[in-house]
């Protein structure tokens, strides 16, 4: 009897956001050189679309904890 087949959304593994950053940085500059294969273009493009993901998640993540709120409106956030 065949298992059903389950999809899993595939997971970044990336320390930080500075390292899924950089690595999204090296993979862009290696498409844009013009020298892959399509096989290797195509990895890399999904890859991208996974950092891509975890850096505005982890972005998105921050921002709501940086966030100060005052009578329900966002508050500029000045450093003082």
């Amino acid at each position: 009897m065949a298992k059903p087949q389950t999809t899993t959304a595939p997971t970044v593994v990336a320390v930080s956001y500075e390292e899924a950053l950089s690595e999204l940085d090296r993979l862009v500059a290696a498409m844009e050189g013009g020298q892959m294969p399509l096989d290797r273009l195509l990895e890399s493009y999904k890859r991208g679309a996974e950092l891509l993901g975890f850096c505005r998640s982890r972005l998105e993540a921050v921002e709501q904890q940086v966030k100060v709120l005052e009578d329900g409106q966002l508050k500029p956030w000045t450093a003082a």
